[in-house]
């Protein structure tokens, strides 16, 4: 019999976005807002908790959510376990004991539940009683609670599935997945298979043995975090794709010192899946409970620790606290998403404390910044080059963007400036040069700019062209000596380019891609280059008591040369003495970094292109607009204006000298920040522009609905009303008509166009009742 019967949609929540509609000549001049309920995105809300007669405080439960309620089941209160099915009501925001009806699993805890179709499934776990420390035993049972009806059911599962407790289990493609688990014998055997379809398949997955963990699925992947093996924690992070049945660790070694790191080592704490992120939260960390909410970016594989909105707070008395609004630090928790919230309920805290607390958090669901690899496509298709790099003895030719080598690198920068100062005066003495395409044909531009650079080859140059535009390289193959050396090469470029991040990037690199069989390469090469850091590195690896003795008995070793040879050995017999600094570590500046001082006039000599705002110039850089838009990179390709200017509009429309700022921020560097006026301008910006996603927008979305205040009411109702966005200038005017007292003494006010004005007095015509024009002319 095959494992859950019927069809399901295995599909990943995600976020309700703003769409384009391609189809639809109006979309760019017309603008529709919903202004319904909005939650502040990270917020931080305090729900009812569960009251002591529905049931009782817990830990070592599980949640799940189906519909609009969450359901929790069992767990222990401290002195028993539990086998009881409570619901909580998300809409509502009230609890209540769900109906049921036949026989429930036995009271238990770290057990496993799970949704699937129209029931939950609940498998495993530790039953026994606790006060008295008898009947204690891991279950290998599994039982369906179907939603509608409230029956429980028990299934018969035959197969060699071991009883476990603390492991963890998803549904995915119609199959139960359960991995790993303790069995609570005297041998502490922490199972590390995945089951799925329960009789059918065992997989064993090569990973360490783990128990008190937490998995969620992002991306047709399975994620593992952290959690216990023995004595031992981690904060590992692993991925098994489902469908080649693969496991990979996550590496760890891009990440730069200054940046996140991962959460520290823990158990006991939750894990969630949301659109392309993963959320930690809680769990025993080296002894302490921490509260942070951590979050993994799946796409960037990079780790942020998430700032809480200043407003999650709530209300005791009319007195408001800011810091009451987050759930302490706890363990053994449990967490389920609905929607685009997350709620977590329950939870040991301080002094071995049960609760019965619900918290809701509130996701951002914007699309992820393509910054990085819009520049990293610009880098791969080499469109509208202007600079050719001469590297080498060999002088093998590398292209390259002007406006974004600059800004990222000073000493690139003053190699271009010579340069140019050398083309002009050739050009000048000649009075005339040649022109030609970065494909090599003749051009109606100016020609490729030509700079040498003898200290460098081509193939470590082209890795750190590709840092200048995504900020990362290429993670070397481990046990690949060639690629190694070759990221050597580039730390070797980056010293000598004063690169601080790429340095940083660099030595992680080697450092985490030495081993047994590349040491004394890496070494060598090392000592060659005069890469103290790197050579520091290797030795203290060969001279490990693990790995001493392997090493010297390799071929490589007898071909080392000799004075490499007595410093291993001087080295093994007297360890020098560790050198601690405290310097602070300089990590370089970033992409966003040096394209922020780009726009804001680090750039503005390498400017090629005039972007004409109602008459007003403004100075830009072609390969930058076009790398992030496609109504640029066509317009560059095909019909270039002769004179070099290009007038900005949005449709028909002309967006304000503050708007146009803020999109020219966007497009260098990704900023989404601007007041709710300029989105109004900016909402069809993505869609005429041809930007990557639709991130620009969503931000604007959330702004308008967010950000209507009576400060700035007037200067959004002249937006509105220029952009013809006529539920914003509805919404507006409703705002003043009902704040007309404050908003009067508006100094604004008065400099509104004779048409706005009379569009207040019709609304406040309007609103004012018969009632209230008796009062006022029994008044006159």
């Amino acid at each position: 019999m095959p494992w859950f019967p019927g069809a399901m949609s295995c599909k990943s929540k995600v976020a309700p976005s703003v769409d384009f509609d391609h189809s639809c000549s109006d979309s760019v001049e017309y603008l529709t807002l919903n202004f319904g309920p909005f939650e502040t995105v990270h917020r931080w809300r305090r729900l009812p908790p569960c009251d002591e007669f529905v049931g009782a405080r817990r830990s070592k439960h599980t949640v799940v959510a189906y519909r609009d309620a969450i359901y929790v089941f069992g767990g222990d209160n401290g002195k028993n376990m539990l086998n009881d099915l409570l619901r909580f009501d998300v809409k509502d925001c009230s609890w209540c004991r769900a109906f049921t009806t036949g026989t429930p699993p036995a009271p238990r805890y770290h057990h496993s539940a799970v949704v699937y179709g129209s029931s939950m499934f609940v498998f495993g776990g530790y039953t026994g009683d606790i006060y008295s420390n008898s009947n204690l035993k891991n279950k290998n049972d599994l039982f369906e609670y179907k939603f509608a009806t409230g029956q429980w059911t028990e299934w018969k599962v035959e197969g060699r599935l071991v009883a476990r407790s603390a492991h963890g289990a998803t549904v995915y493609n119609d199959k139960l997945w359960i991995f790993a688990g303790y069995d609570g014998n005297a041998r502490q055997v922490y199972y590390s298979y995945l089951y799925t379809a329960l009789n059918v398949n065992i997989y064993h997955v090569g990973l360490f043995l783990i128990y008190r963990f937490l998995l969620a699925v992002c991306q047709d992947k399975m994620f593992v975090f952290s959690g216990q093996s023995g004595a031992k924690i981690t904060n590992n992070l692993f991925q098994f794709e489902f469908k080649g049945h693969i496991w990979t660790r996550i590496p760890t070694e891009h990440l730069l010192r200054g940046s996140p790191p991962p959460p520290q080592r823990r158990y006991g704490h939750t894990m969630v899946a949301f659109d392309r992120h993963l959320y930690v939260f809680g769990g025993a960390a080296d002894n302490t409970l921490p509260n942070e909410l951590h979050c993994y970016d799946v796409d960037s594989q990079t780790w942020e620790v998430i700032q809480p909105s200043t407003d999650s707070e709530f209300e005791v008395s009319k007195i408001f606290f800011f810091m009451d609004y987050m759930p302490s630090g706890r363990l053994f928790h449990a967490a389920a998403v609905i929607h685009d919230a997350m709620y977590i309920f329950g939870g040991t805290v301080d002094n071995n404390v049960r609760s019965g607390e619900m918290y809701r958090f509130q996701f951002s669901c914007y699309p992820k910044c393509t910054l990085h690899e819009d520049y990293g496509k610009l880098w791969e298709n080499r469109q509208f080059c202007d600079v050719e790099f001469i590297l080498g003895e060999r002088e093998e030719k590398v292209l390259g963007h002007i406006a974004i080598v600059t800004a990222r690198c000073k000493w690139l920068r003053k190699k271009i400036l010579q340069a140019r100062d050398r083309q002009k005066q050739e050009s000048e003495e000649s009075g005339s040069g040649s022109q030609k395409d970065s494909s090599g044909r003749s051009s109606r531009g100016p020609p490729l700019l030509e700079v040498s650079i003898r200290e460098a080859d081509a193939q470590p140059f082209e890795v750190l062209m590709q840092f200048l535009y995504t900020d990362k390289i290429q993670y070397p193959r481990r046990g690949h000596v060639q690629d190694v050396l070759l990221i050597m090469d580039v730390y070797k470029l980056a010293l000598s380019f004063k690169l601080s991040r790429l340095e940083q990037l660099c030595v992680q690199y080697i450092e985490a891609s030495v081993d047994l069989q590349n040491v004394l390469s890496v070494c060598e090469n090392a000592n060659k280059l005069q890469l103290d850091q790197l050579k520091e590195h290797c030795l203290n690896f060969v001279v490990k008591e693990s790995h001493f003795n392997q090493v010297i008995m390799t071929k490589e070793f007898e071909h080392l040369s000799t004075p490499l040879i007595v410093e291993i050995v001087r080295r093994k017999q007297q360890p020098p003495p560790r050198v601690y600094s405290d310097q602070p570590v300089d990590i370089g500046t970033s992409l966003v970094q040096d394209m922020k001082a780009c726009l804001e006039g680090a750039g503005h000599e390498f400017c090629d292109i005039i972007l004409l705002l109602d008459g007003h110039p403004r100075p830009a850089h072609k390969a930058i607009l076009a790398a992030r838009s496609s109504y640029f990179e066509a317009m560059f390709r095909s019909f270039m204006p002769e004179d070099g200017q290009v007038n900005i509009s949005i449709g028909e429309m002309v967006p304000s000298t503050q708007a146009f700022e803020s999109m020219l921020r966007y497009i260098y560097y990704g900023d989404v920040n601007m007041p709710p006026e300029d989105s109004l301008y900016l909402f069809a910006a993505p869609y005429y522009y041809g930007f990557s996603n639709n991130r620009l927008q969503a931000y604007c979305k959330q702004n308008l609905e967010m950000n209507v205040t009576v400060e700035n009411v007037l200067q959004i109702l002249e937006a509105a009303d220029k952009t013809q966005a006529l539920d914003m200038k509805k919404h507006c005017l409703h705002i003043i008509v009902h704040q007309f007292t404050k908003v009067s003494k508006l100094p604004n006010l008065r400099s509104l166009s004779q048409l706005l004005l009379l569009d207040i007095i019709d609304s406040l015509a309007s609103h004012i009742s018969d009632k209230q024009c008796t009062e006022m002319s029994s008044d006159i």
